[in-house]
């Protein structure tokens, strides 16, 4: 089963926040606390990530079945909200198993294949010599002599075990599985919920081409889009991220 943190009264209705591409559940773990004044928030580590089972594949139904064994055992359904890649784990949980989910947040990525690869971070991780980390600042800056935005330097180095010397990621799988992660399956079903598509106003995976496949699988959703906000939404405009999270939501 995942690796996942409850925060908030365990007996409230609950949202289920699901972390994008090399993260985990601790870079929600602010905007989860925030939330928990209102209701029951749980944060995960996906398959391959933080502290979850490592495996051999990392397909979207696979990581839909995760969270569909994680929502069963907690007691569902929840609302949903997934960030990246884990707002495509999400949709497919939505398509696939829509008893589990009351209302899903899809933030900053559609249902649809990227061309774009993030190959290139998982080469950034593993130039890291960790033999010569003490903590996680000495992380980052080999990560920026390499190239890496300091923002995501700061966001990568969450998943650094540093007295272990090793990545709380599975470079290889992950490396592996890229296409897939890139892709979207095909999907014949629909969810019928309340679907907010929440992007990021200078992020580019949203874009108006998307929306007929997006109506197709998710016939009542709605589109917001946050200001001054790239696609790490959640980090560059938490209060603003948090804030439409809660009025969507009924928090």
């Amino acid at each position: 089963m995942l690796n996942h943190s409850v925060f908030g009264d365990p007996a409230a209705p609950g949202v289920i926040i699901v972390h994008g591409l090399y993260g985990s559940g601790r870079n929600w773990g602010v905007i989860a606390k925030r939330l928990s004044d209102a209701t029951r928030v749980i944060t995960v580590d996906m398959r391959n990530h933080g502290t979850s089972p490592r495996t051999e594949t990392h397909s979207y139904p696979d990581l839909a079945t995760d969270l569909a064994e994680l929502i069963d055992h907690l007691g569902g359904p929840l609302h949903v909200v997934g960030h990246s890649m884990g707002g495509k784990a999400s949709m497919m949980l939505a398509l696939t198993r829509p008893d589990l989910v009351d209302r899903l947040v899809v933030a900053d990525i559609a249902p649809v294949s990227y061309g774009h690869s993030q190959v290139q971070y998982i080469h950034a991780m593993r130039a890291v010599d960790l033999s010569r980390v003490t903590r996680r600042s000495e992380a980052e800056a080999q990560l920026a002599e390499l190239g890496v935005e300091p923002a995501l330097c700061s966001f990568f180095t969450q998943s650094l075990d540093v007295p272990g010397k090793a990545w709380r990621i599975n470079l290889d799988t992950l490396e592996r599985e890229m296409d897939k992660i890139l892709a979207f399956p095909q999907v014949d079903g629909q969810f019928a919920g309340e679907t907010l598509f929440l992007s990021g106003a200078l992020s580019d995976y949203v874009k108006p081409d998307d929306r007929p496949e997006i109506k197709r699988l998710f016939p009542r959703s709605h589109f917001a889009k946050l200001p001054g906000a790239g696609h790490w939404l959640h980090a560059e405009k938490p209060r603003e991220f948090e804030a439409a999270v809660r009025t969507f939501l009924g928090l």
